[in-house]
């Protein structure tokens, strides 16, 4: 299981420990993935992704799932997310 948000793309960075003496030693920096459960108002559905307590905060600001997987690009969405977004499109192009 990749350690990658699976709305918002945000993965794992690398830097260096750095000690009192200026020892320089690799490191990672893990993005904060919490498993939740979204609600797709549209679709009347839950879904559970692998999001980033930034991700998490993010989809609530813009009004939820559905309004956040419209407006994020594709290349930054897991395939799961991908589909639920097909599928919310093929909803909106019927009721148009």
């Amino acid at each position: 299981m990749s350690r990658i948000c699976e709305l918002t793309g945000k993965g794992r960075l690398t830097g260096c420990n750095v000690s009192h003496a200026n020892n320089r030693t690799k490191r990672v920096f893990l993005p904060n993935l919490q498993n939740v459960t979204l609600m797709s108002e549209t679709l009347d559905r839950s879904y559970k992704f692998r999001v980033s307590t930034h991700g998490l905060r993010s989809v609530e600001h813009n009004g939820g799932l559905d309004n956040w997987l419209l407006k994020t690009a594709d290349d930054k969405l897991s395939a799961r997310a991908l589909k639920v977004k097909r599928e919310l499109k093929k909803i909106q192009k019927a009721a148009a």
